[in-house]
């Protein structure tokens, strides 16, 4: 399946190139979302409900992206669809209204899915052709990018530049990535039998853990993404500048940890990793409650961020093990389950806080990392393979 002849050099580089275009892409979104809000007038209610579109969008390609990928080979849908996902933020920014900003999300979370499980079903298949492992430095490669797509920002709003010039220019960067990376991509199509074609006609168990150590992974991330600057405020009484730290610390580390993730999972394992993974993420997150003084918390998050850098890498990975699945099926499954707790985690504990208190919110998700550690210590696929 795996021919060393399909292999040439600059395949890990064009993949890593297309992490950094696709996490530009989303992060450039992201820095301009105050801006869209206000030139539409949207209040905080209506953007809630325009946040919802995309992710939905994205779930709702789980099972066509595993399809098209499966029978079409990763690299096809790669150079057939991965432009589109820089049009739809072109898009984004010349819409006229709320309701057509709505419809372009929506198929910006669908472009932007099917995009992600084939850039990742392509690594997954580098990692089995080269035998080494890859996908963390590929992760950080998509981290780095919303480092750089929120620079980017800043800089276009505050010389002024419109959106819609704004995006333009992404897209050119973005396309000359992809006119480049699509020369160098694996060309595997998986021919698997049709009773492996479809997970919900074979509930696959180790799939479903793994979906479930990436939901959790992924939930106490989406909290760290849209609560640490709201906790650095409220609950460690952070001076107003200084309340970007918590978030800064954060995906700093996330970033870092993922480009020296590769050697870290090599040499100790996927299992043992997971496991630290959960405990990082609990100790960090129990640190930051019991002790909410600015540089603790700075620290905690720090360490929150090293936690999470490696969890989701090492499901994915994990996910080119399970030979009774199409790859690119299995992976639809697993990252789609993942992504339900970076949509649920953070309306949830927005649900616990006004209940309760934000401390209580970050309680429960550091109860998530223990459960994390003890899944991953049960699943069978790590007992021999680390």
């Amino acid at each position: 399946m795996h021919d060393r002849e399909l292999y040439n050099a600059k395949m890990p580089a064009a993949c890593f190139l297309l992490f950094f275009a696709h996490g530009l892409v989303f992060s450039s979104w992201a820095s301009r979302i105050p801006v869209i809000k206000n030139a539409l007038s949207i209040n905080e209610a209506e953007l809630g409900t325009l946040l919802l579109l995309m992710p939905v969008g994205q779930l709702s390609t789980m099972v066509l992206a595993g399809k098209l990928i499966s029978r079409y080979g990763s690299s096809q849908v790669i150079k057939s669809c991965f432009l589109f996902y820089p049009v739809f933020l072109l898009l984004i920014g010349i819409s006229p209204s709320y309701w057509v900003l709505g419809a372009v999300l929506f198929f910006f979370g669908v472009s932007g899915n099917l995009c992600n499980i084939a850039m990742n079903t392509q690594a997954i298949e580098i990692e089995t052709m080269t035998k080494r492992t890859l996908l963390s430095s590929y992760h950080g490669a998509w981290c780095f990018a919303g480092l750089a797509g929120a620079l980017v920002g800043l800089l276009m709003i505050n010389i002024n530049v419109d959106t819609f010039y704004h995006f333009i220019f992404i897209f050119i960067l973005v396309a000359g990535l992809w006119l480049y990376c699509r020369q160098h991509l694996t060309n595997i199509i998986h021919k698997v039998e049709p009773q492996t074609q479809s997970i919900f006609k074979s509930v696959n168990p180790t799939l479903v853990g793994l979906g479930i150590i990436g939901f959790l992974s992924m939930a106490i991330e989406g909290a760290m993404f849209d609560w640490s600057g709201v906790y650095f405020q409220t609950i460690v009484k952070a001076p107003e500048k200084l309340v970007i730290l918590g978030y800064t610390s954060f995906i700093l580390m996330m970033t870092l940890g993922r480009f020296v993730g590769n050697r870290v999972i090599e040499k100790y394992g996927k299992k043992t990793v997971l496991q630290g993974c959960g405990i990082l993420m609990s100790s960090g997150l129990f640190l930051s409650i019991f002790f909410p003084e600015l540089w603790v918390c700075i620290i905690a998050f720090m360490i929150i961020g090293l936690g999470g850098s490696l969890s989701v890498p090492s499901v994915y990975s994990a996910v080119g093990q399970v030979s009774t699945v199409a790859p690119s099926i299995a992976l639809s499954f697993v990252s789609s389950i993942s992504f339900l707790g970076f949509l649920m985690g953070p309306p949830l504990i927005g649900y616990i806080a006004e209940g309760f208190d934000l401390r209580y919110s970050y309680g429960l998700f550091a109860c998530f990392g223990i459960l994390l550690t003890v899944i991953a210590g049960q699943m069978k696929i790590f007992r021999n393979k680390g």
